[in-house]
């Protein structure tokens, strides 16, 4: 019996949609990530991109347990000295509700190209409307 090596141009790619209304946003990140990654496949190969497309919907209705909305914190510089930025989970949830769903993801993914490359196959919206209709993504839940 061979071990089958998954190949670059040779991975089926698949649409998945989540609705994060009231899912919680780590239990959910780390499923994308999983899917991102191809970790659900058969085929998985830890150093080749074999996972699946990812729509995230209704990122403005994510759900924070306990006291986070209000404690956890953003940070981000600029690169000029003494400007750093913070920002709560309130605010990033009222300003940029799709930047919280892909930090969380993107801090569950390999650093490098690699994870690079399965991020931006993550697509996230505030709302309930998405373009990617014409993909027919099937649903992905918990």
């Amino acid at each position: 019996m061979k071990t089958i090596s998954a190949k670059k141009n040779e991975v089926p790619r698949q649409w998945f949609i989540m609705d994060a209304d009231g899912v919680v946003l780590g239990r959910m990140a780390s499923k994308i990530a999983s899917v991102l990654r191809g970790k659900t496949k058969v085929i998985y190969t830890p150093h080749i991109d074999t996972g699946d497309f990812v729509v995230v919907v209704n990122a403005a209705k994510v759900h924070l347990t306990g006291n986070k909305g209000a404690k956890k914190i953003y940070y981000k510089h600029t690169g000029y000295q003494g400007h750093l930025n913070e920002v709560t989970a309130d605010e990033m949830r009222a300003k940029k509700p799709e930047k919280m769903v892909e930090l969380a993801v993107k801090g569950m993914l390999p650093r490098g190209n690699l994870g690079r490359a399965m991020l931006k196959k993550l697509k996230v919206y505030a709302t309930a409307e998405h373009p990617h209709s014409a993909q027919k993504p099937v649903a992905l839940s918990l």
